[in-house]
C-alpha cells in the first residue's frame, strides 16, 4: 500500500530506469524528461515520459467494497487498485536515426526489467517534490506491459496532444498501483480466553447423531440413549446391532432353504436380543420375503403341500405297477394252462 504521491512516484522512477540503462548501445549524453511530447521536437537526443491516462484496474476494482460494519466502524483500510498508461516518445537526428535508436533501448530495457527496482523507487523519491512517498515500502511490485496500439487508436492517441508532431513512440501499462485511505481501522480485540465446549448427542446444540455404523443404517447412534448416557448404554446399542445383525443372517438362511424352522427360530432369537433387535426383526420378515416371494411361514406351508403332491404321486405310480404286474402275470398263467389242455 502507498499514499497518494505513489503515481508521480512511478513516473519519475521509470524515468530513471530508462535513462541508467540506455549504454553501452547509446554512447552520447539522452535527456530523459517527464513531460508530454513537445510541440516543437527537439534536436537533440530526448526521450519524453508521458503519463497520459489512469484507469482503474479492473479485476481488483471491488476488491474493498466491505470496509465498514453495519455500525459504521472502519474493518480495513480503503484502497484503490490503479494502472497507469505511458507514452514514450524519443527525438534525435533523423539522419543518424537517433529516435529509433532510443527506441530500441527503451525497449530492450523495460523488456529486461519488466518489475520497477526498489532502489530506483526509493532514489525518486528523493526528490523534493515527492518527499513523504512510501511507494518503496509497499509490498505490490510495479510492473511494466507493453500494449499493441493500431493504426486508429495511434491517431486518436495523437489527436488528443493538441498542435504536437508525431514522433516515434512506445506504450506501457504499468500495474498495480494501491493508493490507500487516510484513515485506520482499529485494532482488532485479543483473545482473552479460549472458548470450547463439550456436547453429548441430544443435549440442546449439540449436532445430530448419524452415519452408518456396523453396516446398519443409522448406526450406532441411531438407537444411542438421549442425554448423558455413558459407556453402558454404548455397549448396549452395540449388542443390539449385533443381534441385529445376526437375526437378518439367520432368517436369510431361512429364506433360502432352511425350512420355517430356522425362520420361527430367528424370529424368536431376535425377540429376546432387546429392543434393537425386535426392531430388527420386521426387516428380516420383510426381507425373508422378498427372497421367497412371502412369509416364510407360507412358504414353508407350501413346501409341504408340495411334498404331499409328490408322495401322492410316487404312490399312484406304484399301484399302477403293481397291477401291470399283476395282469402279466395272469395272462402267462392263462398261456401254461392252454399248452397243457392242448
Amino acid at each position: 500500500m502507498s499514499n497518494a504521491l505513489a503515481v508521480a512516484t512511478v513516473t519519475q522512477a521509470l524515468a530513471l530506469l530508462i535513462e541508467h540503462h540506455l549504454h553501452p548501445e547509446i554512447d552520447m549524453a539522452v535527456s530523459v524528461e517527464t513531460r508530454k511530447p513537445p510541440s516543437d521536437p527537439p534536436t537533440e537526443p530526448t526521450i519524453t515520459v508521458f503519463l497520459y491516462q489512469v484507469g482503474h484496474n479492473p479485476s481488483m476494482r471491488n476488491s474493498d467494497l466491505v470496509t465498514r460494519a453495519s455500525d459504521g466502524t472502519l474493518l480495513k483500510r480503503p484502497a484503490a487498485a490503479l494502472d497507469l498508461h505511458f507514452l514514450i516518445s524519443a527525438y534525435g537526428e533523423e539522419t543518424e536515426l537517433v529516435g529509433q535508436r532510443l527506441i530500441g533501448s527503451v525497449v530492450r530495457t523495460l523488456h529486461e526489467i519488466p518489475v520497477l527496482p526498489q532502489e530506483l523507487i526509493e532514489e525518486a523519491a528523493q526528490r523534493p517534490y515527492l518527499a513523504g512517498s512510501d511507494l518503496a515500502e509497499s509490498p505490490q511490485k510495479v510492473r511494466f506491459t507493453p500494449l499493441q496500439m493500431d493504426v486508429d487508436e495511434t491517431s486518436k492517441l495523437w489527436g488528443m496532444l493538441h498542435n504536437t508532431p508525431y514522433s516515434l513512440s512506445v506504450v506501457y501499462q504499468a500495474s498495480l498501483v494501491l493508493l490507500d485511505g487516510h484513515q485506520k481501522p482499529a485494532p482488532a480485540k485479543p483473545v482473552q480466553r479460549p472458548d470450547v465446549r463439550v456436547l453429548p448427542f441430544g443435549a440442546p446444540g449439540a449436532p445430530e447423531p448419524g452415519g452408518v455404523a456396523g453396516g446398519v443404517p443409522g448406526g450406532v447412534g441411531a438407537t444411542a440413549p438421549t442425554g448423558v448416557a455413558g459407556a453402558a448404554g454404548m455397549v448396549e446399542t452395540a449388542g443390539t446391532v449385533e443381534t441385529a445383525s445376526t437375526t437378518r443372517a439367520t432368517v436369510a438362511k431361512a429364506a433360502s432353504g432352511g425350512g420355517a424352522r430356522a425362520a420361527k427360530k430367528a424370529a424368536g432369537d431376535g425377540s429376546t436380543g432387546g429392543r434393537g433387535a425386535k426392531s430388527a426383526t420386521p426387516s428380516a420378515r420383510s426381507r425373508a420375503r422378498k427372497a421367497t416371494g412371502g412369509d416364510p411361514a407360507d412358504g414353508a406351508d407350501r413346501k409341504r403341500g408340495a411334498d404331499r403332491t409328490r408322495e401322492a404321486g410316487r404312490a399312484e405310480d406304484s399301484g399302477r405297477r403293481t397291477d401291470d404286474a399283476g395282469r402279466s402275470d395272469g395272462e402267462g398263467r392263462g398261456r401254461a394252462d392252454d399248452g397243457k389242455e392242448s
